[in-house]
């Protein structure tokens, strides 16, 4: 058996789930984000890992900081990643086994770095974008133009993009925010071209038996004929891989 299976079975027998799958069920109530549930989960196994897979309500605050220590001296993790580590631990004894853990934790604090951002002038930014071309540069002038981080550009849906009021929303942000942010009136015609091109290729999608979106069975749009296939769920951006789902068996 490998380490990570052992690890998720690292938890008494009953009916209980699996330790790192309650911790997933927690974040998930509690809306915390996909990437912080998978960083908080992977610091708990390494966790598990670095103790000889112990259970962790078999430790404290002694076996955090020695995991602490390790990281900063030995791994030479920067400031931000030793503190992520720590805010996983933390949530798994707080919120996940409900156990004490001491406020202060006296580990060895990784050196955080001063260092200023780098910040693009115009000229550089237009430098950048002239190697661009097609839908990477329309990515890009988004992420410049309106404010967007990659993913939130990336999982945009037509529905998002308002041309007449020259906005965009974005919706379950960072820190799973809405927010909304402007649209250069300069990238409207490229946005409408793509939107052209996302039709089409919707369109070919439903043609050949793909484009649906699978809808919970209670949900008004799954029962009625056109559940799943309108336009406004189309991702701006979409990839070029089919995944299926179960909604109508493909």
């Amino acid at each position: 058996m490998s380490s990570n299976s052992q690890i998720e079975n690292h938890e008494s027998t009953g009916p209980k789930k699996k330790l790192l799958d309650q911790v997933r069920d927690v974040l998930r109530v509690k809306h915390y984000s996909y990437r912080t549930e998978q960083s908080y989960v992977q610091w708990i196994r390494r966790y598990i890992l670095f103790h000889d897979k112990r259970h962790p309500s078999e430790m404290g605050a002694r076996e955090i900081e020695a995991f602490l220590n390790d990281l900063a001296v030995k791994q030479h993790v920067a400031a931000s990643t030793q503190n992520q580590a720590l805010n996983a631990l933390l949530f798994l004894y707080r919120e996940v086994l409900h156990l004490p853990v001491e406020e202060r934790i006296n580990a060895l604090r990784a050196k955080k770095s001063e260092r200023l951002p780098v910040v693009l002038t115009k000229e550089e930014v237009e430098a950048v974008l002239n190697q661009l071309s097609g839908r990477n540069l329309l990515i890009a002038q988004l992420l410049y133009g309106s404010g967007l981080r990659v993913l939130e550009c990336l999982r945009l849906r037509v529905k998002d993009v308002d041309f007449g009021q020259r906005q965009i929303v974005v919706h379950e942000g960072k820190g799973d925010k809405d927010r909304v942010t402007l649209l250069p009136a300069r990238l409207i015609p490229a946005l409408q071209l793509q939107l052209k091109e996302v039709k089409v290729r919707h369109e070919a999608d439903l043609a050949a038996g793909f484009g649906r979106v699978e809808l919970p069975p209670l949900c008004f749009c799954a029962q009625v004929p056109w559940g799943g296939y309108g336009m406004g769920l189309a991702v701006r951006f979409p990839g070029f891989q089919y995944i299926g789902g179960s909604a109508d068996g493909h």
